[in-house]
């Protein structure tokens, strides 16, 4: 009976550390994929404030701008 209980103990013990390891790791990734998607927000904002201006101030810069990103 005491080697059963040490043995579900044990077992317990290296399903706990697992989870840690995985969750942990798992964690770290998503953590990282929200920053990037985070910056490539900001960076989209950005040029689209700039695009509109362009569109606002420089309407032949813009549909120059426009022609050359088409492919």
């Amino acid at each position: 009976m005491f080697r059963t209980v040490a043995v579900l103990a044990a077992v317990a013990v290296v399903g706990w550390i697992a989870l840690k390891l995985v969750f942990g790791v798992a964690g770290g990734l998503i953590g990282l994929l929200i920053s990037l998607a985070w910056l490539a927000l900001k960076v989209m904002l950005v040029v689209g404030l700039i695009y509109w201006l362009l569109t606002v101030f420089s309407p032949e810069t813009a549909q120059k701008l426009r022609d050359s990103v088409k492919l």
